[in-house]
């Protein structure tokens, strides 16, 4: 079995990628991730940002199965990303609010082999995420939980974000950051990956950032 490497410093792909059994290596890619305001397209924006991290880090690896995975949140076509203040982050979860919006985490897995890229998937799976009704009582709680500052489109939905969704349509992780059947269904064609026993808590990653 190749060496696996997640494209991303996110604590929550990690937790999510370790539910594989596989020990993985961690290494951020550093690329220009400023988002468009408006996207018509943005299922094509969020494969392409996924695929600009795999390739950003495939040189480092000879053999490898690189993973790399971007999340928009989408209203109208309206991109929104990581809030830069506290302002920023009310605007957008008053957008949100009493409505549903689109998540899309665009999938990219890369396959090196002997110094060469042999095999490269791109999926874009979309999940719809009804809000209710906010306060601003509730919007000025929320940001002082420091949580929408590091996420797209303000919130966390696996955290204290889960007190403003009021309903879920599709894949459930694919919100939070990694759509797990998604890259079940790509690992077993890539590489015929299937579960194995898990592993004891603790022993399923192996964490380092190459510069």
């Amino acid at each position: 079995m190749c060496e696996w490497v997640l494209a991303s410093a996110s604590p929550r792909r990690q937790a999510l990628l370790k539910l594989f059994g596989q020990p993985f290596r961690v290494h951020p890619a550093a690329i220009d991730e400023r988002l468009p305001e408006v996207a018509s397209r943005p299922a094509l924006l969020g494969k392409k940002l996924a695929r600009a991290k795999a390739e950003a880090v495939a040189p480092y690896y000879s053999d490898a199965l690189i993973i790399a995975a971007d999340t928009l949140v989408v209203v109208e076509n309206r991109i929104l990303g990581k809030p830069a203040d506290a302002d920023e982050a009310a605007a957008m979860l008053k957008m949100l609010s009493g409505r549903t919006h689109t998540v899309i985490t665009a999938l990219c897995l890369l396959l090196r082999q002997n110094g060469h890229t042999v095999r490269l998937t791109l999926d874009a799976p979309r999940t719809r995420v009804r809000f209710r009704s906010l306060t601003d009582e509730w919007i000025a709680w929320y940001i002082q939980t420091g949580e929408p500052f590091d996420k797209a489109g303000a919130y966390g939905i696996q955290e204290y974000g889960a007190l403003l969704v009021e309903a879920v349509y599709g894949c459930y992780f694919n919100v939070v950051g990694l759509p797990l059947a998604t890259l079940a269904q790509r690992l077993e064609e890539l590489l015929g990956w299937k579960p194995t026993t898990p592993p004891a808590p603790g022993e399923a990653t192996r964490t380092s950032i190459r510069v």
